[in-house]
């Protein structure tokens, strides 16, 4: 018992800033403004809102499109900074731009890139010929989400190229050479040597993005703020917009507990489907 009265002031922090925050959001999920026990109103009414499912689907969206092309283009981008070639240093250190840069200052900078009207981009695409005329890359409901999340993309692949790049340092250099030595290509390398030693990085770092994904709101709240017309409205974006603009803190309340629970499950039916390719129980 000696070591408990030494851990005690960080665990009345870790209470306070954690523990409390997560039963008083508990306890104002079920309760009305003056305080009254009302049971699960208050996630009846959230789950009949006319915006939750538009914000569980965008959520979805953004969450799952950017995870699949984080991971296979931080994936081949780790592979090919584990080759030999010259100035791979100095590639390996730009390449993690993009993850080192803060959010709000890459979600500012895309905004401006994308404008329709002064952005860079429409000006490369319009003066090369490209298109004939300025997209609407953030104002046009059907472009909206796929900029975004190919901005998150940007943003967060190189996160998974480090840990991919990382992950290969450990493969034995002897699997290699008896791939080679039974005639495999650089091909069946990736497929058969690469692929299954990194195996567990890619579980962990798809778990990690899958997390940060469904907390993310720097980038949309920046850049869209969850507009036009509701597309880019995501749950955190929604629970804010319930609590601080419309100032209805206990459904906001249902609808934190509900998101959390949202997120438990997505991750808990990853674990199982990891589980089960590998044979475990």
């Amino acid at each position: 018992m000696t070591g408990v009265p030494f851990v005690l002031p960080a665990l009345a922090v870790l209470a306070l800033l954690i523990l409390f925050p997560v039963i008083y959001t508990g306890v104002l999920s079920v309760t009305n403004e003056q305080g009254v026990f009302v049971g699960l109103a208050n996630y009846r009414a959230v789950a009949e809102g006319r915006l939750t499912a538009t914000a569980v689907w965008n959520t979805v969206y953004f969450v799952g499109g950017s995870i699949v092309f984080q991971v296979v283009l931080g994936t081949l981008a780790g592979i090919f900074l584990n080759q030999q070639f010259r100035g791979r240093a100095v590639l390996r250190s730009l390449a993690l731009i993009p993850w080192v840069v803060p959010g709000i200052v890459a979600a500012t900078m895309w905004a401006w890139m994308l404008h329709t009207e002064f952005g860079i981009v429409n000006h490369l695409l319009t003066s090369g010929g490209v298109v004939d005329r300025s997209v609407g890359w953030l104002t046009d409901p059907d472009i909206v989400m796929p900029a975004l999340i190919a901005i998150n993309v940007w943003k967060l692949f190189p996160f998974v190229a480090l840990m991919v790049l990382a992950g290969l340092q450990t493969v034995p250099h002897e699997l290699y050479e008896s791939a080679r030595v039974d005639g495999a290509s650089f091909g069946d390398e990736i497929r058969h040597v690469m692929l299954p030693q990194i195996r567990p990085v890619l579980v962990s770092v798809t778990l990690l993005l899958m997390i940060w994904g469904l907390n993310a709101i720097t980038i949309i709240y920046t850049i869209t703020r969850g507009g036009p017309a509701n597309r880019t409205l995501v749950l955190p974006i929604y629970i804010y917009r319930q609590a601080f603009e419309a100032f209805a803190f206990h459904q906001a309340a249902a609808l934190s507990a509900m998101f959390f629970v949202f997120s438990l499950v997505l991750v808990w039916l990853y674990l199982h489907a990891f589980a089960a390719q590998e044979g475990r129980p």
